[in-house]
């Protein structure tokens, strides 16, 4: 029987995911990771957050390849340190998509990433980074969240609409001019119409040869859902979302039980795919 892993790749989200709470990958997911490697597999991180805010794990990891990055907007090469492909936010539509959904539920927080390897995360008044401890930059004047090219629009409510509601109220109002999609608690996301993390892993798995039938993939949020699809098998944590649970082929243990792990040490004995 060969020894190869049954999958040429093995796809991982990183928040709540192939990440544990404190922000770290344990040492059996990183074991069970480099054996699948050695087995033929190739590991990519497919991730919501822009470069910037993925470089530093990347580096901790001692990743080289390839990462699809900014829900798909960017494919990374980590090893090279550059942007092989890059998909940006058109700046009058999404403009006119945020005055839509403020005139149907009111004003928004806003934050933005600017596009590029070093790109800022802009953040305006009100809008709540939480405690993660990610850089950003505060604005004031509406002129410079349009000053650059973007990547995407971060929005939150002020008066406390649930994630899942926010987006339903932007999906309504202005889906036909950008994406939407929930990536996060508190994070609710305005991307170029028709970007998803299915279309930059796609791009990346062109780069490498691997078909979407080559391909394992983890997740734990909505904007895992289409990764989901486009994959032979997509498997979610137990920490994850109802929409995405309810759409997964398995679902493994959570990011703080080494869900990954998990599933890639029963690959490694049984080498057969499910």
């Amino acid at each position: 029987m060969s020894d190869a892993f049954p999958y040429r790749l093995v796809a991982t989200d990183l928040d709540g995911t192939l990440l544990r709470p404190d922000g770290s990958v344990s040492a059996r997911t990183r074991g069970a990771l480099d054996e699948a490697c050695a087995r033929g597999a190739a590991h990519i991180v497919v991730t919501g957050r822009a470069v910037p805010w993925t470089r530093d794990i990347l580096d901790d990891l001692g990743y080289r390849g390839l990462a699809v990055c900014g829900q798909g907007s960017q494919v990374y090469d980590a090893g090279a340190g550059r942007l092989l492909t890059s998909v940006t936010l058109d700046r009058r539509l999404a403009g006119t998509a945020l005055e839509r959904i403020e005139a149907e539920i009111g004003p928004l927080a806003v934050a933005a990433s600017r596009d590029g390897v070093d790109g800022e995360v802009l953040v305006g008044p009100g809008y709540d980074m939480g405690d993660g401890g990610l850089a950003s930059t505060p604005f004031t004047d509406p002129a410079a969240l349009w000053a650059e090219p973007l990547n995407k629009l971060y929005v939150q409510h002020p008066g406390g609409l649930a994630d899942d509601t926010l987006a339903e109220a932007a999906r309504l109002a202005a889906g036909d001019l950008v994406g939407v999609t929930v990536s996060g608690p508190g994070i609710v996301e305005l991307l170029p119409l028709g970007l998803n993390k299915a279309r930059g892993l796609s791009l990346a798995a062109r780069r490498l040869g691997v078909h979407a039938s080559d391909t394992v993939a983890f997740g734990d949020m909505p904007n895992d859902i289409p990764m989901f699809a486009w994959a032979e098998r997509g498997i979610a944590m137990r920490n994850a979302h109802p929409e995405l649970l309810s759409v997964a082929d398995e679902v493994t243990g959570s990011n703080e039980d080494d869900g990954i792990a998990q599933v890639l040490e029963r690959l490694l004995n049984d080498q057969s795919r499910p």
